[in-house]
């Protein structure tokens, strides 16, 4: 159904059942065209590119991405290469030397719990972390850890990464928080954007959501964004010169100055291909009306699909009582399967690439991931009797 929207990716990976698309989402064709554009933008434009980069493209991509968002102020949308760029960028809005408490999950991805695991060997930090297990009552224990004490921020995903089970109301979730607690609340939606239906629009003014283009976004490494809630009063000790836009012609002698709306927290130079490659991607989508929903309705089916072979199959260990979450309504994109071992899961996930089949794993976790570019009929998993 979408699968010529792929067509070299699925070319150059023929014979092959790609299920590790949360880790490397294969890239729509647009992409390479997204490519020899910003070539042909800085051969054609040089120095002057700048201009064109930040007059047109940054906006047009802000719109695209506040769109899927829900977002009434596209403005409040800043890019970075990575999302821990702009993880360290909130983390240096509070002084180090005082007391910092942050609240946050056992299951959040490396880019945020390695920092703060690092910064809480300061005597100065403390860091709770909330197990998302039982997922049925993390959403309200996590909400009474936020109101139990005072908390500088606190930081939760989307969709877990190690677990790919999802907060299903998102906006009633953060709702929740915000009456509890005065922290810096954010949201990494690394997982849900372009995934799970998202609307930010009546939390957008109390959150600061983190996403990208490497994952469901379907662009590739490089383009990261953050959605910063306007008229914060935040001051990043680590800013870069892309935070001064609009700001230029002050007084270079007075207090460093920051922009009035998202790139407030920007950082430096970048490469922009990346942003082309993102912005092609959410363009070749809002023409087509390929919209996060019809995307998630499309990956359920196959989520259903794949669960009915596994329960034909009977295989030891890839089956529903080793799934983390069989409720493909409280799951992002992709399910895991709790082994017994980290070796184990290795083991398997080799045995799997022989026979043609992608996965992806994290310790004793094994990770299936669904995308447009798969039909459910191509699904063989047949292999499953001889492993």
């Amino acid at each position: 159904m979408y699968q010529h929207l792929y067509q070299r990716f699925l070319q150059a990976n023929a014979g092959k059942q790609h299920f590790a698309c949360h880790s490397h989402h294969y890239w729509p064709d647009v992409t390479r065209d997204a490519m020899l554009a910003y070539w042909d933008d800085s051969a054609r434009l040089v120095d002057h590119k700048w201009q064109h980069i930040f007059s047109e493209r940054v906006p047009h991509t802000q719109q695209l991405i506040a769109d899927i968002l829900n977002l009434p102020k596209p403005e409040q949308i800043v890019f970075a290469p990575n999302t821990h760029e702009l993880v360290l960028r909130l983390l240096s809005c509070f002084d180090w030397q005082q007391p910092l408490r942050i609240l946050t999950t056992d299951s959040e991805f490396y880019s945020f719990s390695r920092q703060v695991k690092r910064l809480a060997e300061w005597d100065s930090v403390t860091v709770d972390y909330i197990a998302t297990e039982p997922f049925a009552s993390f959403e309200q224990r996590f909400c009474q850890a936020a109101a139990a004490h005072h908390y500088d921020m606190v930081f939760c995903s989307q969709v877990f990464f190690n677990s790919g089970v999802a907060i299903n109301d998102l906006s009633a979730f953060v709702q929740k928080l915000a009456a509890s607690t005065d922290a810096m609340l954010v949201i990494d939606g690394y997982h849900g954007f372009m995934a799970v239906p998202t609307d930010l629009s009546q939390i957008s003014e109390r959150i600061f959501y983190l996403s990208g283009s490497y994952k469901y976004a379907q662009a590739g490494e490089g383009c990261c964004f953050m959605a910063v809630p306007a008229d914060n009063h935040y001051r990043p000790l680590y800013t870069g010169w892309f935070a001064e836009f609009g700001t230029l012609s002050a007084d270079k002698t007075a207090q460093v100055q920051y922009s009035s709306d998202g790139y407030r927290f920007a950082g430096a130079t970048m490469d922009f291909a990346a942003l082309y490659r993102l912005e092609a991607v959410l363009s070749l989508f809002s023409r087509q009306g390929i919209t996060v929903p019809v995307i998630h309705q499309y990956v359920q089916g196959l989520q259903q699909q794949f669960l009915a072979q596994l329960a034909a199959l009977q295989h030891p260990l890839i089956n529903t009582a080793r799934l983390l979450c069989a409720d493909v309504q409280q799951h992002g994109h992709f399910f895991t399967f709790r082994l017994d071992s980290s070796e184990q899961v290795a083991s398997l996930a080799a045995a799997l690439q022989q026979q043609g089949i992608e996965t992806d794993y994290r310790a004793n976790r094994l990770r299936f991931g669904f995308a447009l570019y798969q039909l459910a009929e191509q699904f063989d998993l047949s292999c499953l009797k001889h492993i």
